[in-house]
């Protein structure tokens, strides 16, 4: 008896020891802040959890950023710790995998080169000497708005050599400089000694569109200047409807590419284009027959999913890849990397090539992402970000647009 007594002792204090560890433990690792979506309970992990469609499980006083207050507890019985949740509602978008051209014009004129200018007394670069740099942008001349390099080119070739004030942007800080400019003995023109750009134009994939508003989302990064390498400021774009003509497959070594024909009918408008992608708005609105929910990152995990991309005459389809590592922390567009595993389109393309990218990434029935980059060494495998990233970019765009409007 006395040493039944004792294992019963022994198996209480146990249990007790444990229990109290794991309300430690439970305080401390138990994040402050939590975050779910509407259709789905909110539990922290196996032993941790909080339900909060439970009417006693909540504290109906939201704080000005719209969290509840609730109590975490252990196996549902014991209060370990306050937490905040922020219910969010699950957003259902139409994926895509279309291929599409788009053409911007950039916000100012971007320096792509700094040149001589062969003049009769020796080569003399104006705009070096001045300060300016490959990648400035450029705003106004002489007091007045530049939106064209035609525009820019007329300003200098029509002068007399005078002196130019040139205000411009570098790294989102304004600067302002002045120069004489020179005269080219060879071309007959005066000259800055620069070479300018003011749009540029390619093709990717459309990922998803909200289907109520019509505004979608493509690329899963930015367009960047082929100098410069810096993404360029929009001003002015649209996009159209592209068809494949062809492919470059890709190989360790060298990226692989879609060739493309663009047709001439403007399908909507290019508003923004940024780390994580282009975004804009059909004209008018477009039918889809299913709509797909966005998951949140903590829904995406390692393993089989698909990639939706036209890379044929056949248009948007389905192809099998595999999800290897998620970074969470990593910058835009390389929160996933990810292997093409579907035989079919690596005989096509070799992998991931050039005008796949912003690609929609399905998994367990939810758009988890869109493939941004691929590597170059092995063209099976690349980079993605995730779908909520570029959803929310969307929505504040959306939001943005709707202010302006009312």
């Amino acid at each position: 008896m006395v040493k039944a007594i004792k294992t019963l002792r022994g198996i209480l204090l146990s249990v007790t020891a444990l229990l109290l560890a794991a309300l430690i433990y439970g305080f401390y690792c138990v994040p402050d802040e939590i975050y779910t979506v509407s259709e789905k309970p909110a539990n922290v992990n196996l032993i941790y959890t909080l339900t909060y469609d439970d009417e006693s499980a909540l504290s109906r006083s939201k704080d000005e950023k719209g969290r509840y207050k609730v109590n975490v507890s252990l196996f549902n019985i014991m209060p370990v710790k306050d937490s905040s949740l922020t219910v969010s509602e699950r957003e259902y978008v139409a994926i895509s995998g279309e291929l599409f051209g788009l053409r911007l014009f950039t916000e100012g004129i971007i320096i792509v080169g700094v040149d001589d200018v062969d003049t009769n007394h020796g080569k003399v670069s104006p705009a070096k000497d001045s300060g300016l740099q490959k990648g400035d942008i450029i705003e106004k001349i002489n007091g007045f708005k530049v939106a064209s390099c035609n525009q820019v080119s007329d300003i200098f070739e029509g002068s007399s050599g005078e002196k130019m004030k040139i205000e411009y942007v570098r790294n989102g800080k304004h600067f302002v400089t002045e120069f004489n400019l020179a005269f080219s003995e060879s071309e007959g023109k005066y000259k800055a000694g620069i070479w300018i750009r003011d749009s540029a134009a390619g093709i990717g994939t459309m990922t998803f569109c909200d289907v109520n508003t019509s505004y979608f989302a493509g690329l899963g990064h930015g367009v960047c200047d082929i100098d410069t390498g810096d993404i360029l400021p929009v001003c002015d774009g649209d996009i159209v409807n592209a068809t494949v003509n062809g492919c470059y497959k890709g190989k360790s070594g060298k990226a692989g590419e879609l060739c493309g024909v663009f047709s001439s009918q403007s399908k909507g408008f290019l508003y923004e284009n940024c780390a994580t992608g282009v975004y804009g708005r059909f004209n008018g609105k477009k039918s889809y027959e299913k709509l797909c929910p966005v998951a949140t990152v903590k829904e995406v995990s390692e393993g089989k999913a698909q990639i939706v991309s036209t890379v044929d005459s056949g248009g948007p389809r389905y192809y099998d890849i595999e999800i290897t590592k998620i970074s969470k922390n990593n910058g835009h567009g390389k929160n996933m990397v990810i292997k093409v595993t579907d035989k079919t389109l690596i005989e096509k393309t070799g992998g991931i090539v050039q005008g796949m990218s912003g690609s929609p990434i399905v998994q367990n029935g939810m758009l988890v992402g869109a493939v941004t980059h691929v590597f170059i060494n092995d063209p099976t495998q690349g980079y993605a970000i995730f779908a909520d990233t570029m959803l929310s970019e969307m929505n504040k765009l959306k939001n943005s647009m709707l202010q302006k409007a009312s």
